[in-house]
C-alpha cells in the first residue's frame, strides 16, 4: 500500500473534518491565536449587561456589538474541560476582541439580552 497517499488522505480527512466541525477539533489556545491574527486582539470581560476591555476604557454593549463567529470545545474525557469562544465586533469602530465562556458551575451571570445577543450570530 502507498504511504504517502496514506499521509495526503489523512491530511485531507483532517481538514474536511475541521471544516464539518467534527472529528479533529483544534485546542482553544491555537483558536485564539488564529483569530488574534485575524486582528480579534481585544480581550473582552462579561460583565452583567455588556463586555468591558483595556481595563474598561472600552465597552461592548449588546446593540453595538456583533458576534462573528462561535467555536465551541469538548473534552470527551472530562465533562468540566468545556468552553465556547466567540469572536466579537463593533462595526464601523474597527475593534475586535474575544470572549471565553465556560460551562458549568460559576459561569458568568448575563442580563437576558446579552445572552440573546451571544447566540446570535451567522
Amino acid at each position: 500500500m502507498n504511504l504517502e497517499f496514506l499521509k495526503s488522505n489523512d491530511t485531507k480527512n483532517k481538514e474536511d473534518s475541521l471544516k464539518a466541525g467534527t472529528g479533529f477539533m483544534q485546542s482553544l489556545s491555537s483558536a485564539i491565536r488564529k483569530f488574534e491574527s485575524d486582528g480579534y486582539d481585544i480581550n473582552l470581560v462579561p460583565r452583567y449587561d455588556h463586555f468591558e476591555a483595556k481595563g474598561g476604557t472600552l465597552q461592548f454593549f449588546p446593540r453595538d456589538f456583533q458576534v462573528d463567529k462561535v467555536v465551541r470545545f469538548e473534552n470527551t474525557s472530562d465533562p468540566d474541560d468545556q468552553s465556547i469562544l466567540y469572536a466579537v465586533s463593533m462595526p464601523g469602530q474597527n475593534l475586535k476582541g474575544l470572549f471565553v465562556e465556560s460551562y458549568g458551575v460559576g459561569g458568568n451571570e448575563l442580563s437576558r439580552t446579552m445572552i440573546e445577543r451571544m447566540k446570535w450570530h451567522e
